[in-house]
């Protein structure tokens, strides 16, 4: 599903953003990925969305050598997976419904089936009732729970999270953990970064520490304490 082997990213500007990064995800995981800020976890994100390219080593995702990838084919690579921001990243004069049919209209999916596409995933994400309102018009949980179903109508078998609960208070977070807990329980891989300490503290899911460019630690179904 999603490798790394000895990856290296080194920026023009001198940050050696991740070394010698060795990873293996399995299809079906949900990844929580932590760390202080400068850690590597969004160059990370990068490199498996292929927004940028390792400077070593090999990055492998759904079958694609991100390291020989062409410009062409970055496309299909990026079809296979859904992004999901802090910032909801909606588009404020687009209804619900729009704004997830977006992601479908962009990759030219046939108008006859973009209704009920968009339709099962707001359902999915417990939206359907506010296909018409406006991005305004919700709060910021349910404007999260937009960029979920934009994220998946496509059904991709990847959601790359990145601090998707970083905007939201406690409860509202715990909520939109439980949607994209949902997601995966139906066999989509979720790889999420977080600085969420409740999530760390109460989950039982893989946590992946990483520090300066280098995964620390990699607890696989342990809950943390501490």
């Amino acid at each position: 599903m999603i490798e790394f082997k000895e990856v290296e990213k080194l920026y023009q500007n001198g940050v050696h953003a991740l070394k010698k990064m060795n990873l293996h995800i399995s299809e079906g995981e949900f990844v929580l990925i932590i760390g202080e800020s400068g850690a590597g976890k969004s160059t990370l994100n990068k490199l498996i969305t292929r927004e940028e390219k390792a400077t070593g080593g090999e990055v492998i995702v759904n079958g694609f050598n991100l390291s020989s990838l062409k410009e062409k084919d970055i496309p299909s690579l990026r079809r296979s997976i859904g992004m999901v921001f802090q910032e909801f990243r909606l588009l404020s004069k687009m209804t619900v419904f729009e704004n997830v049919a977006f992601a479908q209209e962009a990759i030219g999916i046939p108008l006859d089936l973009i209704s009920d596409n968009v339709s099962q995933a707001l359902a999915t994400v417990g939206l359907d009732s506010k296909a018409d309102y406006f991005p305004k018009e919700l709060s910021g949980g349910e404007q999260q729970r937009v960029a979920i179903a934009r994220a998946i109508v496509n059904r991709p078998n990847i959601i790359v999270a990145d601090e998707p609960t970083g905007n939201l208070d406690s409860k509202t977070a715990w909520e939109i953990m439980s949607v994209l807990e949902d997601i995966n329980k139906q066999g989509t891989t979720i790889i999420m970064t977080t600085h969420n300490q409740e999530f760390i503290k109460h989950t039982t899911k893989r946590i992946i520490v990483m520090d300066h460019g280098k995964m620390l630690r990699d607890d696989k179904g342990k809950v943390l304490t501490s």
